[in-house]
């Protein structure tokens, strides 16, 4: 019978009761702040990293996990364990899927890695899913079909009031960056595909609220709806209007609200937020 080990990055958006229970192992990141180098998650706490980040002097810069991080992960997978199967963030953001990619050429233990094609909580959907088959005894095979339905039928919508980091950063084009800069313009982005792409712009946050508006509207018309994750940077102001707005339509869907990961919050910048969800 199959045993997998699930792995996943450091800007997967999962409770650290989650972690324990499914026995999923992190690969955390680095980041640098004014010249202070932090490993995500181990000497830094998310909360920590976005005092940090608006306090700091330059944006900070993060690194995907070198090979030894990753090996250190992987060899403390207990060797009754025959396979390990690591689900990536999406490399719109960051190339963490190279470096997992090398390690299962070079690792003796029988490795695969899944592109999971979101970040943080969207990601965290399918981490979920894989961990709770591992624990069922689920082949790779097996688990592997199950998260790719999760992936297929996720949204992930971002809402960003400051365009700085996330053009500093290089993840949006500099024509998107300038509008924003000059016109004070917030943007919706949509994680889709690997991509990162602006699907609304427009000056002040109201821009966003609207957008957001048709969301909670597409999630009502929802029938199979599993969970729904809210993730934020800084700022809870509009973040509980839509806690309140779900609580009303969806009561019974499971909803997380939590600081996001340290990449994310680096790229998306200070006011920023996400909300996410799948259907079955």
């Amino acid at each position: 019978m199959s045993k997998v080990k699930i792995l996943a990055d450091s800007s997967v958006q999962l409770t650290p009761e989650e972690i324990e229970k499914y026995d999923i192992g992190i690969v955390p990141l680095t980041i640098s702040i004014d010249e202070k180098t932090y490993t995500d998650g181990v000497n830094i706490t998310r909360e920590e990293f976005v005092r940090e980040m608006d306090a700091s002097k330059d944006l900070p810069k993060t690194s995907q996990p070198s090979i030894g991080t990753f090996m250190k992960v992987i060899d403390e997978v207990p060797d009754d364990y025959t396979d390990i199967l690591a689900l990536i963030m999406t490399p719109a953001i960051s190339g963490t899927i190279n470096a997992a990619r090398q390690v299962a050429e070079m690792t003796d233990r029988h490795m695969e890695v899944i592109d999971t094609q979101f970040t943080d909580r969207a990601q965290g959907f399918q981490v979920l899913k894989a961990a709770k088959l591992a624990q069922e005894g689920k082949s790779v095979a097996e688990i592997k079909a199950a998260v790719e339905k999760v992936r297929d039928n996720t949204k992930l919508y971002m809402g960003v009031t400051s365009i700085e980091n996330i053009l500093r950063g290089g993840r949006l084009s500099k024509f998107a960056g300038t509008l924003s800069t000059i016109l004070n313009i917030n943007l919706v982005l949509i994680v889709k595909n690997n991509s990162l792409d602006v699907v609304k712009r427009g000056r002040g946050r109201k821009t966003i609220e609207k957008y957001m508006s048709g969301v909670i509207d597409e999630i009502k018309g929802l029938e199979n709806i599993k969970a729904i994750g809210i993730s934020y940077v800084d700022k809870m102001d509009y973040v509980n209007e839509l806690k309140a707005k779900l609580a009303e339509i969806v009561p019974d869907v499971p909803l997380l609200i939590r600081v996001t990961s340290p990449v994310i919050a680096t790229h998306a910048g200070s006011g920023a937020f996400a909300i996410e969800f799948y259907t079955e």
